[in-house]
This record gives C-alpha cells, sequence and structure tokens, in this order.
C-alpha cells in the first residue's frame, strides 16, 4: 500500500513512483511500449489495466497521480503538448454554434483556436473582454454560453480574475470553467479549490524546466477525466509519449525549489526595474496593487519567474534594449533554467494591441537561476545603451 503524502515536496519526491511494483526502483521505468499483451486469469479478470498506450501507460500514470495530488484534484491527464491539453479541455463542454467567454491577454495560439478555427470550423462565438470587463463577467453570459475560460495570471500582463467568484458563476448557470493555471503552477494556485472545473498546464514549461519537453496536461474530477481519457483525448489522438511524461517526472522533483529560486530573482528583478528611470511601468504579480494585490494573496501562495514591463521610449530603443542584452537569451518560451526577454508588444499597431489587450512597448522577461547580480547587470547596461539611441 502507497503512503498518501500530504506535503508538497513529499508529493513530488514519491507520490505515483510504486517503487513496490518496480521492483524498489527510485525512479520508474519508461514504458516506452505502443502496445500491452493482454492476459486473463482464471475468472477471466484482466490482470493490468494497461491495452494501449495511446489511451493509458504505466509511466503517464505515475506522472498523472503526481500532479493530481499536488494540485488537489481527484485525477490528471497527460497530452503530447500544451495546447492538446487546451483543446481537449475546450472541447469537453463545447457544441456547435455555442458561446464562449474569455479574456484578451491569452495565450496567442488560444486566442487564434477561439477567435478563428472554433467560428469557421462550428459557429462557436467568443466575446473577448477586457480586464474591465472581466470584473462584470456576469453581465457577458447568455443563453448559449457554454464555457469561461480562464488564464489567470494571464498572458503577459498577469491580470488576476476572481476564481471563486467565477467558480460560483459556472455552478449558477450550469457553464463549464477551464483556466490555463501554467503561470500560477499547481504548486502556487490551486483552481480546483475554488470550483473551476478543469486546469490545464503546459508541462513545457515549469512542469519540466529544463527546456527539452514539449508536454501538456489537466487535472480535474475523476469522471471529467474519465470522458476526456475515452473521447477527446483518445479520439483526438493527443496522448504524451511515455518518455516526454518521464522527462516531466524528473523535473517535478525539483519544482519547488526552482520556483522558490526563480521567484527570489524575479521580485529582486522586478524590483530593481520598478524603479529605473527608463521603465514605465511593471508588471509582476509580486508587486500588484489594490484588487489585484488582495487578488494575489488570495489565490496565489507564491510567485514564479515571470514579469513584463513597459519600456518608456520608442520602438527602437526598445529594440536596442533586447539586441544588447547577453545573459538574457531571446526567445518565445518560459520556465526553463535560462533567462529570456520576448518583445511582446514592440513596435506592434495599436489595432493588434487592443486586440490582445497588451500595451505597446511591452517586453516580457522570464527571469532564470543565473545569479541575480548578474542578470540585473546585464538589464542595467542594455537599458544605458538604449537610452543612447535618439
Amino acid at each position: 500500500m502507497s503512503y498518501n503524502y500530504k506535503i508538497p515536496e513529499d508529493i513530488l519526491a514519491h507520490t505515483g513512483d510504486e517503487y513496490e511494483k518496480y521492483f524498489g526502483a527510485v525512479i520508474p521505468p519508461i514504458f516506452q511500449n505502443t502496445l500491452f499483451a493482454v492476459s486473463t486469469s482464471a475468472n477471466n479478470i484482466p490482470e493490468h489495466p494497461y491495452f494501449y498506450t495511446r489511451e493509458s501507460n504505466p509511466t503517464v500514470e505515475a506522472a498523472e497521480k503526481k500532479l493530481a495530488a499536488l494540485e488537489g484534484g481527484e485525477d490528471a491527464l497527460f497530452f503530447s503538448s500544451g495546447m492538446a491539453a487546451i483543446s481537449a479541455a475546450m472541447l469537453h463542454f463545447l457544441k456547435k454554434d455555442c458561446h464562449v467567454i474569455t479574456i484578451k491577454s491569452i495565450y496567442g495560439p488560444a486566442r487564434a483556436l477561439l477567435k478563428e478555427y472554433f467560428p469557421k470550423k462550428f459557429g462557436i462565438r467568443t466575446s473577448f473582454l477586457s480586464e474591465e470587463e472581466a470584473e462584470h463577467l456576469e453581465d457577458f453570459i447568455r443563453e448559449d454560453t457554454r464555457l469561461i475560460y480562464l488564464e489567470s495570471p494571464s498572458t503577459a500582463v498577469f491580470y488576476q480574475q476572481d476564481l471563486e467568484k467565477i467558480g460560483e458563476l459556472g455552478r449558477k448557470y450550469h457553464i463549464g470553467t477551464v483556466i490555463d493555471n501554467t503561470c500560477g503552477t499547481p504548486l502556487y494556485q490551486h483552481p480546483l479549490e475554488y470550483g473551476i472545473d478543469i486546469s490545464v498546464h503546459t508541462a513545457t514549461k515549469y512542469l519540466s524546466g529544463h527546456s527539452d519537453v514539449i508536454a501538456g496536461a489537466l487535472v480535474s474530477s475523476c469522471e471529467v477525466c474519465r470522458e476526456i481519457r475515452e473521447q477527446e483525448r483518445a479520439l483526438f489522438g493527443g496522448c504524451a509519449d511515455p518518455h516526454q511524461v518521464w522527462l516531466v517526472l524528473r523535473g517535478m522533483r525539483t519544482l519547488k525549489l526552482r520556483l522558490e529560486q526563480h521567484g527570489k530573482n524575479a521580485l529582486a528583478v522586478a524590483e530593481y526595474l520598478q524603479q529605473h528611470p527608463q521603465v514605465e511601468r511593471v508588471f509582476y504579480p509580486g508587486l500588484s496593487e489594490g484588487r489585484q494585490k488582495e487578488l494575489a494573496r488570495r489565490q496565489l501562495t507564491g510567485y514564479n519567474g515571470l514579469m513584463s514591463f513597459i519600456m518608456k521610449g520608442t520602438p527602437r530603443q526598445a529594440e536596442v534594449f533586447l539586441d544588447a542584452l547577453q545573459v538574457f537569451l531571446k526567445g518565445c518560451s518560459w520556465g526553463g533554467f535560462e533567462s529570456l526577454a520576448y518583445p511582446f508588444s514592440v513596435g506592434t499597431s495599436s489595432e493588434y494591441n487592443e486586440n490582445a489587450g497588451f500595451p505597446a512597448n511591452l517586453i516580457r522577461l522570464h527571469v532564470g537561476l543565473e545569479h541575480v547580480d548578474t542578470l540585473i547587470a546585464d538589464l542595467a547596461q542594455a537599458l544605458e545603451k538604449s537610452a543612447k539611441e535618439e
């Protein structure tokens, strides 16, 4: 009988590993096979629950048990990418010609799915709310609304929604609720405790943490996971490769340690940028104010390495800043050990910024695990060079 671990450090270290099942191996083996031969006992009862890796696999199951326990869900499912998990979670609730509510500042591919693909294919329409409109989300619910899709903290501006209130609205109007909890992480935010139906993750980011895996996951009730396992995941084929998930398992064992260091470095960087004369505004949940600060204190138990800031000056000065960085790499992803910078709305049109919910001259940083003095020095020299650009 496996021990029922409750503390995050213990869950990350041991839950789902089932040492007695695998000859005492400290690390579960990779079941890279596609097929599981079916053998039955004398009374015709299968001796194991595995049949085909597209539907279930022992390596994948170990990670699912660990993730579900960490986030406080009944069950979890791993997928081949974050978008596979997001798509499956959405499709679980959607039907032809229905209505979805979301916010503007969500992940780009998720926005494209809701704004372009679903309307053309299935007549599904989406209301994209501004931060102000999201405060009155109930006003946008219609008879045909089937899904409220969240991202809290949201992409690039890290806007937070009231999860408890939205969970209550979902139950009141019988609407499915899904949150992308990649930024919150299963360690620092537990959406299901507030009544959210499904929490999704891009496991490529902090769950893996080493920039060498593409994977996704969702956490929900046993019933919802069973339905998605048999339908959206099995039929659309977005199952995760066992080797990918084994690498995620490796990353999860150090998740708490990594996140603590990411957060410590990020807070120091955010405070440095906040006082810099070339910075107009810093977006970081750990420095939020007013209603956002209250939500952060209530919903988040910690902060990661993601932040963004608005540079004063011209788009050209922002480009000079980015080109001058030497330690911060330029890249669109995040969640690994390395520090990254990405020009979210540098030189973009006002129409794009309005549709995406991003202010102009916005640069996103992922603060990695390098020494914080090295990172601040890199930012300082790049900001100094950009200031000289006319």
